[in-house]
Formats: structure tokens, sequence, C-alpha cells
């Protein structure tokens, strides 16, 4: 009994937590996955009787426990996975920035308008705080502009921080770059054109960090992290898309 309420306030908070975000951000890998899990866990809370018999049938024959076995491999693989690239996840956040030597690069994301969505807020914000202690860094602003975008997501940057009180002459714009290795090979080439420092401080939010990190490295960028603080009820969707996406980086 205790089990079956467990499963079922589980899968309940999943819905909730899953589901708020689709009106916000829409669907994705993230929400669909916890969606999936949320509902199994519901079937499984409320019929964990039928389910019980129904597991037992399969393990009375030796295909099905041919499966249980296979399926409980595949459950035990999934759990060392997302231990191990939680614990990445979690490392890149902490490797802060010891000196004021470096050139901070802002990664873009979505823009309402020409306002940035609560994403990109949080990674300005957390640009700002570093800027504003650090005053010798220079900063590259890096994102186009999509087709639902009122501006380029660099333009979109550089007048938050301009309006915030950061002197232009420290801000770069690269408004060309789609994709978080464009970001970072666009910003790079910035770098070089401008004579900045070549190790750089990567901002965008705390889940992003290990894989944009990973792709720095790829194109030889030493870098450090200013990790951005992601609102309570886009974390877990986003946290589980990033599951995803290390898992894609490490395979392709």
């Amino acid at each position: 009994m205790i089990a079956s309420i467990i499963m079922i306030v589980l899968g309940l908070l999943g819905l909730f937590l899953f589901g708020m975000p689709i009106g916000i951000i829409g669907m994705n890998m993230g929400n669909a996955t916890g969606i999936v899990i949320a509902v199994i866990l519901l079937f499984c809370g409320m019929f964990r009787k039928f389910v019980g018999k129904i597991l037992a049938v399969l393990w009375d024959s030796k295909a099905g426990k041919i499966c249980l076995s296979f399926a409980g491999v595949v459950v035990a693989v999934i759990v060392v996975l997302v231990v191990v690239e939680t614990f990445l996840i979690v490392r890149s956040a902490l490797d802060r920035p010891k000196s004021q030597d470096v050139t901070m690069v802002v990664l873009g994301c979505k823009v309402n308008g020409t306002n940035p969505s609560l994403t990109l807020k949080s990674r300005l914000d957390a640009a700002y705080e570093y800027l504003s202690e650090n005053e010798s860094v220079s900063c590259i602003v890096s994102g186009g502009q999509g087709p639902d975008e009122g501006i380029s997501e660099a333009e979109c940057m550089y007048n938050y921080l301009v309006e915030k009180g950061i002197d232009k002459d420290r801000l770069y714009m690269e408004d060309k770059s789609t994709s978080t290795r464009e970001n970072l090979e666009f910003s790079k080439a910035v770098i070089d054109k401008e004579g900045l420092s070549e190790e750089i401080v990567i901002v965008t939010n705390e889940f992003h960090l290990y894989r944009a990190g990973k792709v720095a490295d790829s194109l030889g960028l030493s870098h450090k992290s200013v990790p951005a603080e992601t609102v309570w009820y886009l974390f877990p969707t986003y946290y589980v898309r990033e599951l995803w996406g290390i898992l894609y980086q490490w395979v392709f």
C-alpha cells in the first residue's frame, strides 16, 4: 500500500514538473521523458497488484525471465549514466575562474521579440554580476537571430548589459551563430581578430556547462565557468534534456 502511494505521488509530481513547462518552452526530449516516466509510475502505483501478477507470470517462463533480466540491466545502465553525467555537470559548474585575464563568452538563448527569455535573462544576470566584479574582463555576447526572434540574441544581450551599466567598449557582438558549437567557434574568431585573452569564461546555465566545455575543448579553447541559475520549474525539463544531449555528444 505504501509503495503504491509513493509511486502515485511521484507520478503526479512528475506530471506537474514536466507538464507545466510545455506551455512555456514547448515539448522537448526533457519533458517528454519525464512525462513518460511519470505515467509509468502512476500506472504501476494504481495497478500494483496487476503489474505484480504480470511480472510473476513473465518470470515463470524462460523468455520472460530473459526479458526482465535484460530490462533490469538497461535500467541499471541508465542509472549509472545519469549519476556520471550529473557528476560531470556539477563539476563543470564549480570550475570557476581564478584570474581576471580571461574573455567572457555568453552563450545565446531564446529571445522573445526583443526581450530575453527567462533562461537568457538568467545568463545575462550572471554575466552582469561577474563583469561588475571584474572590470578588466571583456565580453563576447554570442547568438544569431531565429525566424521567430525580433532581433539577434547577441543584440538583445548587448542591449541588456549596456542598459545595466556595462561599458560598450567591453562588449563584442557575435550575431551569426545558431548552435553551441558555432557560439564558441565564431567567438574564437572574434578573440583572434580583437586580440582578446584566449582563456575564456563560458556563461550559460548550470546544466549546459559540461557540454559547452567539451565543445570548447574540441576547439582548443581553455575555459572556466560562470553558471547561470535556472528557474526551478524549468530545471527538471532542461536537466533531463541535457542528459540526452550529453549522451548524443558522447556517441556522435
